[in-house]
């Protein structure tokens, strides 16, 4: 666990890269949860809905060193111009933030904002979603190719999927019970098939999975099944 905490979050320290720490992303995606949605609920009781979302998601980009939204930035940089794949990977190894990852970046932490705000606070919510959206990433780093010859994320590419896929279902059904009835199916639908929808573009792009690409895929998921929860069912 202590590898899944330092590879996901500012928490566990440097740790050596370890096979068995994608089996814990689920976990450690639910307790990241469980922190950003105690910091929404507590907000929540002190400031008005807009300043209490924001605080959640700065706490958000805090806990996790804000490595999904660089990964975001990368992903968008890369994978939306025109151009072709060596080149793509080539832009998402710099360090170096485009107009694509900038309006990216901005507009998901418009709409995490927004949609927060539009919501009760609800720290089990934040659970379900972070925890799935982490238990995608595992998933997909045992059934995916990766893109690249080497990188942090080859360390545990082709791992076992079991426990994190049955992680995932966890998540999904925390996320159906919380939201509750047909708005809740349909977000845990909309944070698969967002969280899909990126995979499947950087497939088709580069051939497999980066490590930017699963943290992109990470926030996108999470947006998009927040986005669904906040609409008036």
């Amino acid at each position: 666990m202590r590898s899944a905490l330092g590879l996901l979050t500012i928490a566990g320290g440097a740790a050596a890269p370890d096979t068995r720490a994608p089996a814990w992303f689920g976990p450690v995606g639910a307790l990241v949860g469980l922190a950003v949605g105690a910091v929404w609920w507590a907000a929540g009781e002190l400031w008005p809905p807009v300043l209490a979302a924001v605080l959640a998601v700065v706490a958000d980009a805090a806990l996790t060193g804000m490595l999904h939204l660089d990964g975001l930035a990368d992903s968008a940089d890369g994978l939306l111009p025109p151009t072709d794949r060596d080149r793509r990977l080539a832009i998402m190894s710099t360090p170096d933030v485009g107009a694509f990852g900038l309006v990216a970046v901005v507009l998901v932490l418009s709409a995490r904002v927004a949609a927060l705000a539009a919501l009760a606070p609800d720290p089990l919510l934040l659970a379900g979603l972070w925890a799935g959206a982490r238990a995608a990433m595992a998933v997909t780093m045992a059934a995916v190719p990766y893109a690249r010859p080497r990188g942090t994320a080859s360390a545990f590419a082709g791992g076992r999927r079991g426990l994190p896929a049955v992680t995932l279902a966890a998540a999904v059904g925390v996320v159906v019970a919380t939201v509750g009835g047909l708005a809740g199916a349909v977000t845990a639908a909309g944070l698969l098939a967002g969280f899909a929808g990126v995979v499947v573009l950087a497939v088709r792009r580069l051939g497999g999975y980066t490590g930017d690409v699963l943290g992109a895929a990470g926030v996108v998921a999470e947006t998009v099944a927040l986005l669904i929860a906040a609409a008036r069912w």
